[in-house]
């Protein structure tokens, strides 16, 4: 009997070990995956590489011999800003919510592998008869039980190409979660910059105040000494208010910077206050680092994830065209009978070996079909990869024609700032001599408050636009380390 049991195992093994051997030989069906060939341009612009100068300020390098930082946020110098950057990727929870995704993509994967292994189970059944189970019509139990083992030979490839596809989402998955990090990051910088500016807006309007209210003053104390009318005092009275209105909008501006920095953060507004930015405490990047137009299909995360999408779609076509071909099941099972079961362990025992083929004769071409929507597309993810990379290049030249025009605005409005502040003093002191009227000074003075806000205004949008060339760049190094998983829900184990 032990004999028999010998070879009956024997006779499993081989067959388990001659379906292995056919998998492995097997050629999986579809195209391989090719990556698309990086781009043969070399630039973005006419002139990529230059020097952006902007009258007094600090003027900007944009060269490809610099390498992209890390951590691209630390070029602007803040502290404050570093610090609200990485509480920010922990708590956030859009970036974690990306890397949950990552998380079931990379299971999901897991779960396809498995596919390729055989499946081995253990079967137990009881069955009760009370009429006649034998030939002397006696009822009773019958037990059976014992191993059994399936498996499907990935003949034509379509595991394979499943597999291969898993680990093109994951990819794509790992691809949206470090877009997820990036755009969170760009968020915070901008808003950061957001709220500088109000404040330096909110400094000038309120500087501009304090003239109205001395210039109010003057007018006050000529008409009082009867150099001047009544009218006058009602004058710079109006133009006090009017710049008094100016105030509330941009206390606003800032409020909501301030709230959608807390949002960015994953906290309330009630619990928690952002640090007071202002671009005393920001440093404008003097070299920004230019990527080839080569390098930046594998720097940006979302033309990683595009590519990650073409790849899938390339291994759905083997997944299509494998439904074609025949496919083999291969089942073993050793079982005991016997009437109780404890007499399991000593019963009369069965091998049974089967192999079932499933080829498909007709099915109206809907597999055909199948294969052929499958190629299409693909050919579709293919366009759509090429305009991500069209889009990509047009915003990166954006960005470069944005900062050179930053460039231009700031130093026109330098230049503006500084002929409005010796008009409007030089008008004063006409003023208080009696040697200009009072519609002259009010001229000046709001010319001194266009300038004051333009300037606050061009100052913002250049560093806006700095940092939006840094995210147009790709942001962080491309790495190709996992994130961190996460724990499990509350209540769920692993």
């Amino acid at each position: 009997m032990n004999e028999g049991i010998a070879c009956r195992a024997s006779r499993i093994s081989v067959l388990a070990a001659l379906a292995s051997t056919l998998a492995l030989s097997a050629c999986a069906v579809g195209p391989d995956y090719e990556a698309p060939a990086p781009p043969a341009r070399m630039r973005y612009t006419p002139d990529d590489q230059r020097q952006i100068t902007a009258g007094d300020a600090p003027a900007q390098q944009i060269r490809s011999d610099i390498a992209m930082p890390s951590s691209w946020w630390q070029a602007f110098g803040s502290a404050a800003l570093d610090n609200l950057v990485a509480s920010a990727l922990e708590a956030s929870p859009t970036v974690n919510s990306a890397r949950a995704t990552v998380e079931q993509a990379r299971s999901l994967l897991d779960a396809a592998r498995g596919a390729m292994y055989p499946v081995v189970e253990f079967t137990l059944s009881g069955q009760h008869s009370t009429m006649a189970a034998s030939a002397r019509g006696a009822a009773g139990n019958r037990y059976s039980g014992g191993p059994a083992i399936s498996f499907l030979p990935d003949l034509s490839g379509g595991t394979r190409r499943r597999i291969e596809s898993a680990q093109a989402q994951l990819a794509y998955q790992q691809a949206q979660w470090e877009a997820a990090r990036l755009s969170l990051v760009a968020n915070i910088v901008l808003q950061a910059i957001a709220l500088a500016s109000a404040l330096e807006q909110i400094a000038a309007v309120r500087d501009i105040i304090a003239v109205d209210e001395r210039n109010l003053e003057l007018v006050r104390i000529s008409t009082g000494a009867g150099k001047t009318a009544q009218l006058d005092v009602l004058t710079a009275s109006s133009q006090l208010a009017a710049d008094q209105t100016l105030l509330a909008p941009l206390l606003q501006q800032a409020s909501i910077a301030r709230h959608a920095l807390a949002v960015l953060a994953g906290k309330t507004s009630g619990e928690w206050a952002p640090p007071e930015f202002d671009f005393s405490t920001l440093r404008l990047p003097d070299k920004l680092p230019l990527s080839l137009p080569s390098d930046l299909v594998r720097r940006r995360p979302d033309l990683r994830a595009a590519e990650a999408l073409l790849h899938a779609a390339n291994a759905a076509i083997g997944v299509a065209a494998a439904q074609l071909y025949p496919n083999i099941t291969l089942n073993a099972s050793w079982a005991r009978t016997a009437s109780s079961p404890a007499g399991l362990f000593g019963g009369a025992s069965s091998v049974s070996v089967a192999a079932d083929l499933l080829a498909p004769l007709f099915n109206g071409h809907a597999l055909a079909a199948q294969r052929d929507a499958a190629i299409h597309a693909y050919a579709a993810t293919l366009e759509n990869y090429a305009q991500a990379v069209l889009q990509a290049f047009g915003q990166v030249a954006d960005r470069l024609e944005a900062l050179e025009q930053d460039g231009s605005l700031l130093a026109t409005q330098g230049r503006a700032l500084q002929v409005a502040r010796a008009t409007l003093s030089l008008t004063q002191q006409s003023y208080e001599a009696g040697q200009a009227s009072l519609l002259q000074l009010l001229t000046a003075q709001r010319l001194y408050l266009e300038s004051r806000l333009g300037m606050a205004r061009a100052s913002g949008q250049r560093y806006a636009d700095t940092a939006q060339f840094f995210v147009a760049m790709g942001g962080e190094r491309p790495t190709d380390a996992r994130p961190e998983p996460m724990s499990t829900a509350p209540g769920w184990g692993r």
